[in-house]
């Protein structure tokens, strides 16, 4: 893991072991990532994943694994797709005038044989505190292929209280307490907004474990037109995931029937973006 962070904001560490994805996330000297409160769903890439406070999922597949097409003798696609545990080629890293910045490269092959990059940039602004992450995923293989994306960014639920609630124009009545659902969990997934330059926003707060701070993410629509959240209070889980995703929640093979796909041609290449502060 490498640590991360700025003038201002949180600090993060980074995991170089598997995409460069968010473990530690510090506010107020409390770790708001998960940990161990998380489900066991089998998959030891996504469980180490899960743990932290945000992982990826793609570029072949996002939810949970369905059945491969004919050739593949039956087996399915990994849960939440190949990106977790992919090795992150570090380009640069830069700690100047306050501010952070981390460039890098991953190399993916994903569960049909076929390679892709994910180009990925990191920022923290160190006047703001805000976190800001770029992707860019080309397809560097010789075929066609779809490209999803899912964007998990996980909170222990034993940092929240009574009074912190989930917000966003996208959210019914726009928005409720963090325990929506069934009393030991819940999950929905919604349109993000209007397509924008400005994208979505959403809150989760306040949090009084960290001063009544607020999580802010915002996200760019134009790719990730839907938001995802995830509630699992299920002993030993205790969390809650906020998801930005590239497609409605149903089925592959309906996504597929539908026309639904994003297709990348072998050389192209699509961008998608997040970032978030504690206000």
């Amino acid at each position: 893991m490498m640590d991360f962070s700025a003038a201002k904001g949180p600090k993060l560490t980074l995991d170089e072991s598997s995409v460069l994805d968010i473990g530690a996330c510090i506010v107020d000297g409390n770790n708001l990532a998960p940990g161990r409160a998380i489900p066991d769903d089998g998959d030891p890439r996504i469980d180490h994943s899960l743990e932290g406070f945000l992982f990826t999922c793609g570029p072949d597949h996002i939810r949970h694994p369905q059945p491969m097409p004919e050739g593949f003798e039956g087996k399915r696609y990994p849960l939440h797709g190949s990106f977790s545990s992919h090795p992150a080629k570090i380009l640069w890293t830069k700690f100047e005038d306050g501010n952070a910045e981390c460039r890098a490269d991953i190399d993916i092959v994903t569960a049909e044989g076929r390679s892709a990059k994910l180009e990925r940039h990191w920022r923290i602004d160190g006047a703001t505190g805000e976190v800001s992450l770029a992707d860019r995923i080309v397809n560097t293989s010789t075929e066609a292929m779809p490209v999803f994306l899912m964007y998990h960014m996980n909170v222990g639920g034993k940092w929240f209280d009574e009074g912190t609630r989930l917000s966003g124009g996208m959210l019914e009545n726009g928005g409720f307490p963090w325990t929506f659902g069934d009393e030991l969990g819940g999950i929905f997934c919604v349109p993000a907004s209007e397509k924008s330059e400005a994208g979505a926003e959403v809150r989760l707060g306040p949090i009084a474990a960290i001063g009544g701070k607020t999580l802010r993410v915002r996200f760019g629509t134009e790719t990730l037109p839907f938001l995802q959240v995830w509630r699992n209070q299920r002993a030993p889980a205790h969390v809650l995931g906020i998801e930005p995703v590239s497609h409605r929640w149903v089925s592959r093979d309906e996504l597929e029937e539908a026309g639904e796909f994003n297709i990348l041609k072998p050389g192209e290449a699509r961008n998608f973006m997040l970032n978030f502060a504690f206000v």
